[in-house]
């Protein structure tokens, strides 16, 4: 398996490269992700932020800070495709949506995150391990 992984936004203006391994992949059930992807959850992929580059000639990655949490979700500014996510509640690390990714990753979902807060419309059928963070860490 290759150890250096690519992907990009819906229009192409924006893309990167991650090289792994990874940290974690994950399905993020919190109501922020929800409201940004317009989800039922989020599949994040967890790397430090040394291990990712960006390629963006034409300066469309905007980051949306979040004032209450101090977090940030990176986005494309041409199409709008949700990209990123850093949150000083994980320093040092990057979430890249996992759905941007051009192939296969070095690992699985390996767990569902925030899933207190799991919608009732979506039944996902495989077995995780499950973390009930509090409210107020969504």
């Amino acid at each position: 398996m290759s150890t250096s992984f690519s992907g990009h936004c819906l229009c192409g203006a924006v893309s990167f490269e991650a090289r792994g391994p990874s940290l974690w992949v994950a399905h993020c059930h919190c109501r922020r992700c929800q409201r940004a992807h317009g989800a039922a959850f989020v599949t994040w992929v967890g790397w430090t932020t040394a291990q990712v580059t960006w390629q963006d000639p034409q300066q469309a990655l905007h980051w949306y800070l979040a004032e209450a949490t101090g977090a940030e979700r990176g986005f494309c500014r041409q199409c709008g495709s949700p990209m990123a996510f850093r949150s000083p509640r994980y320093p040092g690390e990057l979430h890249l949506a996992r759905a941007l990714f051009d192939g296969p990753l070095d690992r699985p979902p390996e767990s569902h995150a925030f899933h207190a807060f799991h919608v009732d419309w979506v039944h996902v059928a495989e077995v995780l391990p499950v973390d009930e963070d509090p409210p107020e860490a969504s």
